[in-house]
């Protein structure tokens, strides 16, 4: 079990958890539009049973959206009867609006590049920082591998590249994970594999078929899928350890030749 952790000059607190035993690196985990829920959680548990320092920024709660408000809203939207479901919209539309608008974005990258200063110094971690994110936290783990060069390794599921960020100015690998069915994201994928090569990106996108948008996510029965996430689960290991690895990595400031 992790604990709570506190960054007061950004208005964030963090969920942290701690491998047992030498960090491997450490991972930066970005929740989807839900907030700070306990599946998030679990996701960063799972990391540290893997070896990594696993930091889940609050991020929502700065706008409202607390752990038990997203909680409530998901379990209507996806478990609740047609009923509740359309009773829900207004509320998660209210709920969720604020983290849509630019002075969100303008306060949430520095908030997050502040979670990435507090690991990069740790014993055992060494500068060997990733970043995972799922949906509007893909969006996210896009942003702030665009802000932030000393990021090792991104890993967005199923998230938009975000409107205002530049290709150009990402100096890390990226492998990105989508859902053939999630069309209003996964449509866009060829452009922004040619953005990516173009700006010399090492950058991944791997559509798997016969799913759509949260197949990650094991808290929502009628999105997720367990082959589909238990293959982007290991692939996203695999990715972890060969880019963090004490020996790897990315220099800040350079961009690797596209694959």
């Amino acid at each position: 079990m992790g604990t709570m952790t506190d960054f007061p000059d950004h208005d964030l607190t963090a969920y942290r958890a701690d491998p047992s035993g030498e960090p491997r690196g450490a991972v930066v985990v970005i929740q989807e539009i839900w907030g700070l829920t306990d599946h998030v959680k679990d996701v960063t548990d799972r990391f540290a049973a893997e070896g990594y320092v696993a930091v889940a920024p609050d991020l929502l709660r700065h706008v409202g959206l607390t752990p038990e408000v997203g909680a409530r809203l998901f379990d209507l939207v996806s478990h609740g009867t047609e009923e509740e479901r359309l009773a829900a919209q207004p509320r998660l539309r209210a709920a969720t609006t604020p983290a849509r608008q630019p002075e969100f974005a303008a306060w949430a990258v520095p908030a997050l590049t502040a979670v990435v200063d507090s690991l990069v110094g740790e014993p055992g971690v060494e500068g060997r920082v990733a970043v995972v994110g799922f949906c509007f936290g893909g969006t996210y783990a896009f942003a702030l591998a665009a802000a932030d060069a000393r990021l090792r390794a991104a890993v967005p599921f199923y998230g938009t590249f975000p409107e205002h960020a530049d290709p150009a100015t990402i100096g890390c690998p990226v492998l990105a994970f989508y859902g053939e069915d999630d069309h209003g994201i996964t449509d866009g994928v060829p452009e922004l594999e040619g953005r990516m090569a173009g700006a010399g990106v090492d950058f991944t996108a791997r559509v798997y078929h016969g799913v759509g948008h949260a197949f990650f996510n094991d808290d929502s029965p009628s999105r997720y899928n367990a082959d589909v996430a238990a293959d982007a689960w290991e692939r996203t290991l695999a990715f972890l350890e060969t880019h963090l690895g004490a020996d790897v990595g990315t220099r800040p400031g350079t961009h690797p030749t596209a694959t």
